[in-house]
């Protein structure tokens, strides 16, 4: 299972950045985990937009989603790719989405994609992967988190935006990998809807996981201090994510 880092960037990016965002593959299939903004450029670095296979969104905050609405103008207006494309994403989230643009251009999203709302607890297959969807601990939103794994293969979860909960703990329950958001550190308050690097890594040696890559940091801090925080906590190989970064999980 190849993780390719679209977007990392916590809230807003880098220079010459981007938010949220992930290329899975895996024999062939594409899924695009996360659609923050700048990351539907990087992909199409990597594969054309008609290549990608499934979406899979977090929640409907925009840094996770916001390249969904290129792509569905570009898929439909220019035929970059087939109707119907599925896109699993959290309850409402059409709505949420479809809000924000005209109605001609909802009726085109509704046929664009096909839309797979997903409840807590949800487990379903799409292409070679296996995946589970656990509700997460953040605010004024529906936010899952998912592990996807491949069968009798590597597994890896991600947490998408989270404050501490045991449910993260359960999707990387002895995952090759535990790609979880660390959006502030210790020195800053810590509210209950997103992690500190050192709560990342108490979820993911709590867990079980292999391996650990930090991701959704505020691009203002010092990404080191961040790792540093996960080592007092975490003893596995520890990553920061970084645009570009391909990673072979499980091994």
């Amino acid at each position: 299972m190849e993780l390719t880092v679209l977007g990392c960037g916590g809230t807003w990016a880098d220079p010459g950045g981007a938010t949220s965002g992930y290329l899975i593959r895996e024999d062939g299939f594409n899924l695009w985990l996360d659609c923050g903004s700048g990351t539907l450029s990087r992909l199409e670095q990597i594969i054309p937009m008609s290549e990608i296979d499934a979406v899979l969104v977090t929640h409907a905050h925009p840094d996770h989603f916001v390249d969904l609405y290129p792509c569905f103008y570009a898929r439909h207006y220019a035929g970059a790719g087939a109707p119907g494309l599925p896109l699993f994403c959290p309850g409402g989230f059409f709505d949420q989405v479809g809000s924000l643009v005209s109605s001609e251009s909802r009726d085109v999203m509704a046929t664009a994609f096909n839309w797979l709302e997903l409840h807590e607890g949800a487990d379903f297959e799409v292409g070679p992967f296996r995946v589970q969807a656990r509700e997460m601990a953040h605010i004024g939103v529906h936010a899952l988190g998912y592990r996807i794994e491949l069968v009798g293969g590597p597994a890896m979860a991600y947490s998408g935006d989270s404050g501490p909960n045991d449910a993260l703990v359960e999707l990387a329950r002895e995952a090759d990998l535990l790609l979880c958001e660390a959006t502030w550190q210790e020195h800053m308050e810590l509210l209950p809807f997103h992690l500190s690097g050192r709560q990342a890594g108490e979820h993911a040696a709590a867990a079980g996981a292999r391996r650990l890559m930090l991701t959704h940091i505020w691009p203002s801090l010092d990404k080191e201090v961040s790792r540093a925080e996960a080592s007092e906590t975490f003893s596995g190989p520890i990553d920061i994510a970084r645009e570009g970064m391909v990673l072979e999980v499980g091994r």
